[in-house]
């Protein structure tokens, strides 16, 4: 396995964390290495639906950035991956505090992944979990014309 440059994941947490969904969900990337990542989100008011309980969508677009980014670190340089399937398991209801989601990468091939990530509430408690096929996309880089240094070191 190839060893990560801890510039560049500091780099590309950065930019992930302050692109305009993340901002928007109140979520952000608090550890990323090769086929783990967690992300974090702090429920608010805009995430409740009609009932007064975190919406569905909000925890499954928390498991989908977790299994993504578990995925992410493992590919080339010149590769991308996209979510071409997304299962969602809800197992317990929330309506505040901060949760979890720990995405780990089950398996990368050269064209499709399998992520999952399992969400805790802040007492631990797993309240939902998730699949997600992903689809190795080459050429598919961050949006914005970064210049990142290599994601390998040597």
């Amino acid at each position: 396995m190839k060893k990560l440059n801890p510039e560049y994941i500091d780099n590309v947490v950065r930019i992930a964390n302050g692109c305009p969904y993340f901002t928007h969900l109140g979520m952000h990337i608090i550890h990323l290495k090769n086929r783990i990542a967690d992300v974090e989100m702090d429920l608010r008011k805009v995430h409740l639906q009609a009932f007064g309980y975190a919406h569905g969508g909000a925890i499954a677009s928390l498991i989908d950035t977790a299994a993504f980014w578990s995925g992410f670190c493992e590919l080339g340089e010149d590769q991308g991956i996209t979510t071409v399937d997304l299962n969602v398991n809800y197992l317990a209801p929330l309506q505040k505090g901060s949760i979890i989601a720990r995405g780990r990468c089950i398996k990368l091939g050269r064209k499709l992944g399998l992520g999952e990530a399992s969400v805790f509430d802040q007492d631990g408690k797993l309240v939902a979990h998730g699949t997600s096929t992903l689809i190795i996309v080459p050429g598919f880089g961050l949006a914005g014309g970064h210049s990142l240094p290599h994601k390998f070191l040597p």
